[in-house]
């Protein structure tokens, strides 16, 4: 009798290592099942594996000019190790503490309810979430990349820290490996699709183990937006030219009509005045040019840090005689900007797009919208 009870205990232990010797030699090919597949952004997906809790997300060209390069994060749950040749980094287990390295992850962490995951960022001052700003005390401010403060960083003792690139890969990549910390490249400002950047927020779901929380809010933002845009659509209402920007230095940067924020113009019913920009980045033009342009404008949107017309003037005294200058037709999206200079057009803008296109209806449309301004102000 006891030999039986040995021999049965010796057989289920064989199938119990049996199985966890399946789940650490699986092959990343296995990873296939589409766990999610992003309808807007192009730079992310995330699979699985049949029989698997755990995940992968594939992050792909994340920095400017990249061509055919992937990054992946394999997130381990359940006990499971990574699939056999899988040489990316590896997330044990659900991320509940986080560094984020952009105020936009805040953003996007923010809006499925999990700013409590964030331990340490970049540039404290400049952050707008209101959990941060009244937390700053228990949160490290790690330094900007070329001066991080990796002792502070160590300290923090993060299970993942949020990167992006912007002309090729991070700096903090050796350091980061040699420290053993897993990181994971977050492209959404690459998106020219104002939805595409805030689907980003269902990939940060799912690192802290929230993915239907992220693809349930995302869900609605869409709809939202999609609804106000055909609202403007069948209004067939003339459409405002309007010019953006100011000069940097001596050039004056023109963004493309394919462009995050000339989209968001257009679909809000506005007419971007510089079609000849047709590419994938914003192109310089002098400032004889960019004088013609505002004067011919209805409207003059983004105008940097100026709150008021009178520091516009001061910032392009040429330009204070130009039409929409006169008419007092410029707008700045800098109501939520704070003393420091930081400006949360650029922080939680980036998961409301629904709200930056109802503030934009607000300005070339106003009957068409009850709601008061959130990110623009008029300037006076």
């Amino acid at each position: 009798m006891h030999k039986q009870k040995y021999l049965f205990s010796l057989s289920l232990l064989l199938i119990s290592l049996s199985a966890c010797k399946d789940k650490t030699t699986t092959s990343v090919d296995d990873f296939s099942n589409h766990i999610y597949t992003p309808e807007y952004a192009s730079g992310f997906d995330i699979k699985g594996a049949d029989g698997y809790e755990s995940s992968i997300i594939t992050v792909t060209n994340p920095w400017q000019g990249a061509d055919s390069i992937t990054s992946m994060l394999f997130i381990a749950r359940g006990g499971e190790s990574a699939p056999d040749g899988f040489t990316g980094q590896i997330l044990e287990g659900d991320a509940s503490r986080i560094v984020a390295m952009s105020s936009t992850h805040i953003a996007m962490l923010d809006a499925i309810g999990e700013t409590g995951c964030v331990v340490g960022v970049s540039g404290i001052d400049y952050i707008s979430n209101p959990v941060i700003t009244a937390n700053r005390d228990k949160i490290g401010d790690v330094g900007y990349e070329g001066n991080i403060n990796y002792e502070l960083l160590l300290s923090l003792d993060p299970d993942i820290v949020l990167l992006y690139g912007i002309n090729g890969a991070s700096s903090m990549e050796g350091k980061l490996k040699e420290l053993a910390i897993p990181f994971m490249y977050v492209g959404d400002y690459l998106e020219e699709s104002p939805l595409g950047k805030a689907e980003w927020m269902v990939a940060l779901s799912e690192i802290v183990g929230k993915r239907s929380d992220g693809e349930q809010t995302f869900a609605d933002i869409p709809v939202r937006y999609n609804n106000l845009k055909k609202k403007v659509a069948d209004s067939a209402i003339d459409a405002p030219s309007v010019m953006l920007n100011t000069p940097y230095g001596d050039s004056w940067f023109m963004p493309s009509t394919d462009s995050y924020v000339v989209t968001l113009v257009q679909d809000a019913g506005g007419d971007y005045i510089y079609k000849k920009n047709v590419g994938n980045a914003s192109l310089p033009i002098d400032l004889e040019e960019a004088y013609k342009l505002t004067s011919e404008a209805d409207m003059w949107l983004n105008v940097g840090t100026a709150n008021t017309l009178e520091e516009l003037g001061s910032l392009c005294p040429k330009f204070s005689d130009t039409r929409c200058f006169r008419n007092g037709y410029v707008w700045n999206n800098t109501l939520r900007a704070n003393a420091a200079g930081g400006n949360d057009y650029y922080e939680s803008g980036v998961v409301n797009p629904d709200i930056l296109l109802r503030d934009l209806v607000k300005i070339f449309h106003p009957e068409l919208v009850e709601e008061d301004f959130v990110y623009y102000r008029q300037l006076k």
